[in-house]
C-alpha cells in the first residue's frame, strides 16, 4: 500500500515545543510572564491565535524567530519508528505529507525534517512539505491510506473514499469521529493498518 503520514503531532510531538517558544515570544512582546500550563487549553489547530490572541502578522513574526527551534526540538511519538520500519519492510511505501511551512527566515524546513527522520531511523519514500490541499495530493499520488491528527483532513479524505486513521490529540479528542477510525498510539495504528490490509485482500480475492 501507499501510506500517507502526517508529521506534526502524528509522527513527532510538535505542539509542546511550539507552546514552549510561543510562551517565550509572548513574554518578549508583552512583557508579561505567560501561563506555561496552556497545553491543556488547546482545543483546535488555531491554538496560537486562541491562546495568545495573535494576528497573522504577529504569528509570522513568531515563526520567523522561533520556527527553526520548534522543529528542531520535536520529539518522536513512541513506537512511530518501529511501526514505520515494519511497514516499509513489509513492502508498503511511506509518504510523509505535511503542511510544515517553507520560506521561513533562517529555517531550512526540509533539511530539519529530513534530519529528524534520519535521527530516529524512520524510513520513507517521499517527503512532501507545505501541502495545504491534502485531498488533491492524495488523489494525484494514488495514496491508499492516511494517518493524520487533523479531523477535518480525515473527514475530507474519508468522504472521498480514502481510508483515514485519526491520531487522538487534545485538539480533536472531543470531536465525534463517527466512522473514522480513532487511535491513541502507534501500536494501535499498526493494528488498524493490518485490519485494513486484510479487508482489502479479502475484497480483492472475492
Amino acid at each position: 500500500m501507499k501510506i500517507g503520514i502526517d508529521i506534526d503531532d502524528t509522527t513527532f510531538l510538535t505542539v509542546k515545543s511550539m507552546l514552549k517558544y510561543a510562551d517565550i515570544f509572548e513574554e518578549e512582546i508583552s512583557g508579561i510572564p505567560t501561563n506555561r500550563d496552556s497545553f491543556g487549553l488547546i482545543k483546535n489547530r488555531y491554538y496560537l491565535k486562541a491562546l495568545y490572541g495573535w494576528d497573522d502578522e504577529t504569528k509570522f513574526a513568531f515563526f520567523n524567530k522561533y520556527y527553526k527551534n520548534v522543529l528542531e526540538e520535536c520529539t518522536m511519538l513512541p513506537d512511530a519508528d518501529k511501526v514505520i520500519q515494519r511497514l516499509k519492510a513489509n513492502g508498503d511505501t511511506i509518504h510523509f505529507i505535511t503542511a510544515r511551512l517553507m520560506n521561513i527566515d533562517g529555517c531550512d524546513t526540509e533539511n530539519i525534517t529530513r534530519k529528524s527522520l534520519a535521527d530516529f531511523n524512520i524510513p520513507y519514500d517521499s517527503l512532501n512539505l507545505h501541502i495545504s490541499d491534502k485531498l488533491t495530493f492524495f488523489k494525484q499520488q494514488g495514496i491508499d491510506l492516511c494517518i493524520e491528527d487533523s479531523y477535518e483532513t480525515c473527514r475530507q479524505l474519508t468522504d472521498n473514499g480514502i481510508k483515514s486513521i485519526l491520531m487522538t490529540t487534545k485538539m480533536n479528542s472531543e470531536i465525534d469521529n463517527g466512522e473514522i477510525v480513532r487511535v491513541n498510539n502507534w501500536k494501535e495504528i499498526h493494528d488498524e493498518i493490518e485490519k485494513y490490509r486484510k479487508q482489502r485482500n479479502e475484497e480483492f480475492t472475492r
